[in-house]
């Protein structure tokens, strides 16, 4: 197994990242971080995020984006931006109801998905889809989450959210499992029945059996963290999970 690098998902600090992005950027890169996946930029061009990116010592690991922003038109200043900021990985972070309302919406969903990661691939780049808890929730039999990795390449990325799975009634390790090397990048989300506001290594997650996985078969290049409940302020328990992954070895 290797030692994978960790990031943070932005969106976990997105308040004080609004207000001052170079700012949290500094900060995460103290806190000891390897990277870290936007979820927006707050007005900020490319080209001086990777400034601050540079000076720090940040890869960016990836970016949540809208599946629209890889569509038509759309699609030269998506790849131009991520190219700025050193990033190859575009990740859809949710879709509209339309497109996951049923099998056919999620088989339609997939094409689109396949299409774009061909146009992606050209340039470098990969492009993929972060669950919620409603992907494994039945749908006429099947589980949304199987009908879309089911049908798309092996080059649309399975970004798996360790928390929002379990929230759902899924364990990672299932999944894992059944798309190697597909995980390229995977959320370390923590879920506890007990406790909203647990932090990484507080919960109900198998955190063995996943890095075990993403480490063999997942093909995982990142671990990137992510926290959207609080017990402490935003910024602080992006420390302590990364300090409760140091102390498991990560």
């Amino acid at each position: 197994m290797t030692k994978l690098p960790i990031a943070l998902q932005l969106y976990s600090v997105r308040d004080d990242a609004a207000k001052d992005l170079p700012g949290v950027l500094r900060a995460v890169a103290k806190m000891g971080y390897d990277g870290v996946e936007f979820a927006g930029y707050y007005g900020h061009e490319a080209a001086d995020i990777k400034k601050v990116l540079d000076e720090v010592g940040l890869k960016c690991c990836g970016g949540h984006i809208g599946i629209d922003s890889m569509l038509g038109g759309a699609l030269p200043a998506t790849i131009e931006f991520q190219h700025t900021l050193g990033n190859k990985f575009l990740i859809v972070p949710g879709l509209s109801n339309e497109r996951t309302n049923s099998k056919a919406a999620w088989l339609k969903t997939a094409e689109t998905m396949n299409e774009i990661a061909a146009n992606l691939k050209r340039h470098g780049m990969l492009t993929g889809y972060h669950n919620h808890h409603t992907e494994f929730l039945d749908m006429d039999g099947e589980l949304p989450w199987d009908i879309f990795f089911g049908n798309t390449s092996p080059d649309v990325v399975m970004q798996f959210d360790t928390g929002n799975a379990l929230h759902g009634g899924a364990e990672a390790g299932t999944f894992l499992r059944r798309y190697p090397n597909r995980a390229l990048t995977v959320h370390l989300k923590e879920h506890s029945a007990t406790n909203e506001t647990a932090l990484i290594g507080e919960g109900d997650v198998k955190w063995d059996e996943i890095f075990n996985l993403c480490e063999t078969i997942g093909g995982t290049q990142w671990y990137i963290v992510e926290q959207e409940s609080y017990a402490y302020p935003p910024l602080e328990c992006a420390d302590r999970s990364l300090q409760n992954l140091r102390k498991m070895g990560k």
